[in-house]
Parts: C-alpha cells; structure tokens; sequence
C-alpha cells in the first residue's frame, strides 16, 4: 500500500494577475492535480522561485500564458507517489527533481510547485544525486538549465571569455561555475507586452527555456563537484516574505521554500 494521498492539498494561488502582495493567497482547499499516462505526482519536499515566476504573475506573458488561476511554481524536489500508466523509467518512492515546465512561458502549467503535491511529465524530471540534498536539488532546475543552455547557444569553450550580467543570481551564479560546460535557455530576455508583441510581429524568433530531465541527468558529474549555496531560505507560509524578498532585486543565489507541510 503507498501513502495516502489526500483529494484537496494547500498551494500559494493566484487568480488575477498583479503584484505578489496583492493576488497571492495561500488556499487550503487547492485539488490535487490527477496525473496523465505519461506524468508522475509528486509530495513536494522543497520548491523555489524565479524571476519568471512574479514575471508571470505581473502578467509579462499573458497573451501566450495559460490564465489564473495558478498555482506559482516551476522548480521542485519532492518523492514520487504516484505515477501514468505510460511512465517508463521512474517508480512510486523515487527522489526527484526538475523544472514541471517544459517551456517557461508558452502555456505553462496552471498548477505549479508551490503546493503540497504537483504533477510533472516523466521527461521533465531527473532522478535526485544523491550527494545533493531537497533543498539543493529544488534551487537548480531553472538555474542549472538556463545557464546550460545559454552557453551552448553561444558556441562557448574553454578559453574564451565571458561577459555575466547579474553573476550573483541563480543563473549568474550556475554560469559562472559551469565556465566547462554548454546549456540550455532564452537570450530574447522577457520583455514589456507591447514589447513582446512588437518583437514577434516583425518576425523576431522567439526562444524559450526548455527544461529536460536528460539536461539535469547530463549535469550530474558536474554537480558532484559544484558549489550550490542557496541563499534565502522561506518555510512555505513564508512564501509572502520570500517574494517580497526576491522583487528587490538585490536576492543572491537562489530563493527556496521549506519545509513545505
């Protein structure tokens, strides 16, 4: 027999798109999201925040995003308990980790990671190193693949410099540790709408961050020997201040929420 698995769970939500200290609630009656063939649920340990996320909630994307309600969320380390019927490799007691979005801004999921449990496709996630604990586990996914990414779009090898805007962020700091390797992400950074919307009528190609469980699984050896050092750690009915903490603008390294009930 596995663990029970409740109908209704508690998750950060927002409704309408604004601010996070005006349209995020913590709903106690949040359903649990059912799973599909190819999707594994999963009790969420730790989860943290990224720009995208209050990028996403001030409604940047809104014309290409899946519309609120959502709960916030994109990165996750949790257990698995539940799994489709068309999922291959990973199995109910299994540590996990990933990014539950497999394109950052076009029509993510409604309901993320800031919740009790949360459903991810199987592709999208990665066994957890067992080196690394859920709290160093759920700062990376977003990170560890927008820096990857990155670096592989720009052609960039050993001996070559690099100019790091931001190097103190979650992906500043994930670039600059990872000066061997190449990766995954958008350069066409989040822009203002009308911005956005100018850009992709006059033809400007488009790119998002693709998150893929095989990015972090090739990442393993490189994260046996990194330096992951999250900096702002919330307990989950803290999600408020870890928020307000990370729209100054002045959080270093990542901002991560636990324990999670």
């Amino acid at each position: 027999m596995g663990d029970f698995i409740p109908s209704v769970n508690k998750g950060w939500v927002y409704s309408e798109y604004g601010k996070s200290c005006h349209v995020l609630k913590l709903d106690s009656d949040v359903g649990v999201p059912e799973v599909r063939e190819d999707q594994v649920l999963i009790k969420v340990v730790v989860a943290s925040i990224n720009p995208v996320d209050y990028q996403r909630m001030l409604g940047f994307f809104k014309t290409i995003d899946s519309p609120p309600p959502t709960v916030v969320g994109y990165d996750v380390a949790g257990v698995v308990v539940k799994v489709g019927s068309q999922v291959k490799k990973l199995k109910v007691g299994d540590e996990v980790y990933g990014d539950i979005n497999e394109m950052s801004i076009d029509k993510p999921k409604n309901f993320g990671t800031l919740a009790e449990y949360t459903a991810a496709e199987e592709k999208l996630l990665a066994l957890k190193p067992k080196n690394l604990s859920f709290v160093e586990a759920a700062s990376l996914p977003v990170a560890i693949e927008t820096a990857y990414e990155g670096l592989k779009r720009a052609d960039f090898s050993a001996g070559k410099s690099i100019l790091i805007l931001g190097g103190s962020g979650g992906v500043g700091t994930q670039i600059i540790q990872q000066n061997m390797f190449s990766g995954r992400r958008k350069w066409l950074q989040q822009q203002a709408q009308p911005k956005l919307e100018l850009l992709k009528s006059i033809g400007a190609i488009f790119y998002g961050l693709s998150s893929s469980g095989t990015t972090l699984e090739k990442l393993e050896p490189y994260l046996e020997n990194g330096v992951i050092d999250p900096k702002g750690l919330f307990p989950f009915v803290n999600t408020m201040e870890a928020f307000a903490y990370f729209e100054t603008s002045r959080a270093t390294g990542k901002v991560v929420i636990y324990p999670i009930p």
